[in-house]
């Protein structure tokens, strides 16, 4: 896989590799096939952001991902802790729903 460069934090994070930023899982990495190029995951920027808001409502709650692409939105609500998270992805390169 071929390298993407430094991420904020100083590390490296390969094509088809992200990593969850903050709660129980925090640093571990979720691998993801990305067959046809196009898949962008969320940026750790975003999602930083995005959880900061929602942090204090988060915890127990179901969360529904309809765009799920690699799926590291989900992970990210469930290191956090989401009760359960649904991914749904139309694409047949995405993750398995």
């Amino acid at each position: 896989m071929a390298s993407r460069g430094p991420n904020r934090k100083g590390g490296v994070t390969s094509k088809g590799q992200v990593r969850i930023i903050g709660g129980e899982r925090r640093g571990h990495r979720l691998q993801f096939v990305d067959q046809g190029g196009d898949l962008r995951p969320s940026s750790d920027r975003m999602r930083e952001t995005l959880f900061n808001w929602l942090q204090f409502e988060l915890p127990g709650l179901r969360v529904l991902d309809l765009f799920a692409g690699s799926g590291v939105l989900g992970a990210e609500a469930l290191s956090r802790g989401a009760q359960r998270a649904v991914l749904v992805e139309k694409s047949a390169n995405g993750p398995p729903t």
